[in-house]
């Protein structure tokens, strides 16, 4: 699934091709996604994208109809395409902008979405309940710390619960984990105020380097150049199950979490 990086380094690829320009028309190819594509899409059209966004693993573009919410799901991607070039497959929605240029929406497995805020953002079901972002001054240890008082559930649980921070994936869950020397398996309510302020720089950094780097190479994603992503490259514990841990040479312990796969050092993590 595209994580956080990957979503943010979608919208800093695709957004210098809306926001500023005009969406021409709303081609729905295949309304059958997670939620059906509302009709109210097309109230967009004529109109002068004002902003792009991210709030979570969301892509907010705001238009004076509303607002458009879209979400790459298990293994969408957005293209940038001139009108020319043929539609793929699960190619099932996109903005044919003033340009002429298109922003197609590819989704094989039609868990995203494409959907019309009309009213308050921040109101809106899908967005009202979230935690604060990871990379924002809002994620403090103190913040944690009274998220994780008294709660038995592993750690790593705790931070991928998108009610408590946003955008904290698998992925990036075992690399912070791993930098912080927490156990993914340790209570929440167990992990100490200083060890979770570790923790919250560990994931403020993991995060921010994906970003940098362009996200994490995954079988279903792909930069908005086309070219795969390189954090992989860079990854301490991830998918590194028997291999030398790179602080104390122990091999990398792989467990089952949630119906996750969980990668850590049981040395060097405790």
């Amino acid at each position: 699934m595209p994580e956080l990086p990957e979503v943010e380094t979608t919208l800093r690829g695709v957004s210098p091709h809306l926001v500023g320009h005009k969406i021409h028309k709303v081609i729905v190819r295949d309304a059958r996604l997670r939620w059906p594509v509302p009709e109210t899409v097309h109230n967009m059209e004529g109109h002068k994208v004002i902003s792009g966004s991210r709030r979570g693993k969301y892509l907010l573009f705001k238009t004076k109809p509303g607002t458009l919410l879209m979400h790459l799901g298990m293994s969408g991607s957005l293209r940038v395409t001139d009108a020319a070039t043929p539609w793929r497959k699960h190619d099932h929605v996109a903005l044919e902008m003033d340009t002429g240029m298109h922003i197609r929406l590819h989704d094989p497995r039609r868990f995203g979405a494409f959907l019309m805020i009309e009213g308050p953002v921040e109101a809106h079901p899908l967005l009202a309940d979230l935690g604060p972002e990871p990379l924002s001054e809002a994620f403090t240890a103190a913040y944690l710390q009274s998220q994780t008082k008294g709660r038995k559930a592993p750690i790593k649980q705790v931070i991928m619960d998108s009610h408590v921070v946003v955008g904290v994936g698998n992925i990036y869950a075992c690399e912070a984990l791993f930098m912080a020397g927490i156990s993914p398996v340790r209570e929440a309510g167990k992990v100490s105020k200083p060890r979770l302020a570790a923790l919250v720089v560990a994931i403020k950094e993991v995060l921010a380097a994906s970003i940098e780097m362009g996200g994490t190479t995954l079988r279903d994603f792909l930069r908005e150049t086309g070219e795969p992503g390189y954090f992989k490259q860079t990854l301490r514990v991830y998918d590194r199950e028997g291999e030398p841990c790179i602080g104390c040479g122990t091999p990398v312990k792989r467990i089952v979490q949630s119906n996750r796969s969980t990668f850590f050092c049981p040395k060097c993590q405790k």
